[in-house]
């Protein structure tokens, strides 16, 4: 059994004139779950390809316990992985579908039913995959990745064609199974939902890693500190108010926003100049504001 660990170490692929991935390192670890962003044509899937053995490196390794992929003894019960929506004969049922990995893989044809009630698909089991929405080709993707109880998930975007439903459905399921000490790499483009789901954050860009860390110390970074906003028909009186020790900067719909004090700093200034104000608010940083800060202008091929 391996420790759930993933260890990618200098990880590149080189596609002819095009680097898709570059001197790549990072580490996944058990019990947590770990957001892996970046722009389109970063090198994620490449990257996730990679893990799975899918794709050869160029240079460098990717791990799994110490082990790669291919290295696995009965790899089905070691890593679940969903690299696309679930793909399955049309005229099969979502059940029998998942009755046939289990034959293959030499798993117990229980765990069909077992999964399928892991994620929901109960009562659509004796449907025909024809007939199935994106959304249950997702959790039908999911279900089949869970055959073999296994201690890693990697999944590339597995919330595609959820609804909002169905995305907080997968926020819980990917928090359990982590809380259960399975290690869960995933990668989205949902940046509100993985600031709610993710413990840990992969970033990268053009191939290359960009920062990583716990994403509650990635999104309160001091680059991105908390600003207060302001509106005032006095600016000016209360920016001379407070002084040096505020970074003003001014917003096109005609608010401030105040880094450098807190809140009831600015509303004390405010008082002690007689300056009204129409609005005080902090505004804490988001995921969505440190991407968009840390990728601006790094391609996404090279």
């Amino acid at each position: 059994m391996v420790d759930g660990q993933i260890v990618v170490a200098g990880l590149t692929k080189q596609y002819r004139k095009v680097r898709a991935v570059d001197n790549l390192s990072f580490t996944v670890q058990p019990g947590r779950v770990t957001g892996f962003l970046g722009p389109n044509g970063a090198g994620k899937t490449t990257t996730l390809r990679m893990i799975l053995n899918l794709v050869t490196p160029t240079a460098g390794t990717a791990t799994i316990g110490g082990r790669r992929y291919a290295d696995l003894d009965q790899p089905l019960r070691h890593v679940g992985a969903v690299l696309e929506a679930s793909s399955a004969h049309k005229g099969r049922t979502g059940r029998n579908h998942l009755r046939v990995i289990c034959a293959s893989a030499g798993l117990p044809l229980r765990r069909a039913d077992e999964v399928l009630a892991l994620v929901g698909l109960t009562q659509a089991a004796k449907r025909k995959f024809k007939g199935y929405s994106l959304g249950m080709r997702q959790r039908l993707g999911i279900a089949a990745a869970m055959l073999g109880d296994p201690r890693v998930l990697v999944l590339d975007e597995p919330a595609n064609g959820l609804d909002p439903e169905g995305i907080r459905w997968m926020r819980d399921l990917l928090k359990l199974l982590a809380g259960q000490g399975r290690t869960v790499l995933v990668s989205s483009h949902l940046l509100s939902e993985m600031q709610l789901l993710a413990d840990d954050v992969v970033i990268i860009a053009g191939g290359r890693l960009v920062t990583m860390g716990p994403m509650e110390q990635i999104v309160s970074s001091a680059a991105h500190a908390a600003q207060v906003r302001v509106r005032t028909p006095e600016p000016e009186k209360l920016i001379t108010e407070l002084g040096a020790a505020a970074t003003v900067r001014r917003t096109d719909d005609g608010a401030l926003l105040i880094a450098g004090v807190e809140a009831p700093a600015v509303g004390a200034a405010s008082l002690r100049a007689g300056v009204e104000l129409h609005e005080l608010v902090t505004e804490r940083p988001d995921l969505e504001r440190v991407f968009l800060d840390l990728t601006a202008g790094k391609a996404g091929i090279r």
